[in-house]
């Protein structure tokens, strides 16, 4: 696991077991990733409470409730997508917080609307807002999921010092 990665899933776990929450993650283009950083960390089960790894368009619908008309008419990689990940992650678990990661991580599948690279990573807190935010990710295959999973941390982090509790 790379050491920056490592650092913030640390952090991460710090922030949560201090005031006391846990984490859910959706993930499609990073296959687990962000999952396999926090849980990486000794004591995780302490604020992690469990991972999504939906990665077909199905399994978006079956696990997180996403709507097909919102495929339909955004695409699985886009923000409402991404918000959607979140709202499930949030409802079929018992965590406080929940980050989602939908994208083109290549080679293939990328488009002149969406190309590889184009990463969403949504986050929210249970019974609070939703945030997403659009990444244009350069590289290979593992340097763009690396990217995602790094930024996924980063944003997580950033949103727990928000949380009053």
């Amino acid at each position: 696991m790379d050491k920056q990665i490592t650092k913030l899933a640390k952090q991460l776990g710090l922030a949560l077991k201090e005031k006391g929450l846990k984490i859910a993650t959706a993930e499609s283009c990073t296959g687990g990733g962000v999952a396999q950083a926090i849980t990486e960390i000794s004591g995780s089960s302490g604020w992690f409470d469990r991972g999504f790894v939906t990665y077909s368009n199905l399994s978006k619908i079956q696990m997180l409730q996403v709507k097909q008309s919102t495929l339909d008419q955004y695409g699985a990689v886009s923000e409402e997508v991404a918000k959607q990940m979140v709202e499930g992650a949030l409802v079929n678990s018992d965590a406080e917080l929940a980050v989602s990661v939908t994208g083109i991580a290549g080679p293939d599948g990328g488009s002149a609307q969406k190309p590889v690279g184009t990463v969403y990573i949504a986050w929210g807190i249970k019974g609070g807002q939703i945030e997403c935010i659009k990444y244009g990710f350069f590289g290979d295959r593992s340097e763009i999921r690396r990217k995602t999973i790094n930024f996924a941390l980063k944003n997580c982090l950033q949103k727990i010092k928000l949380i009053e509790k």
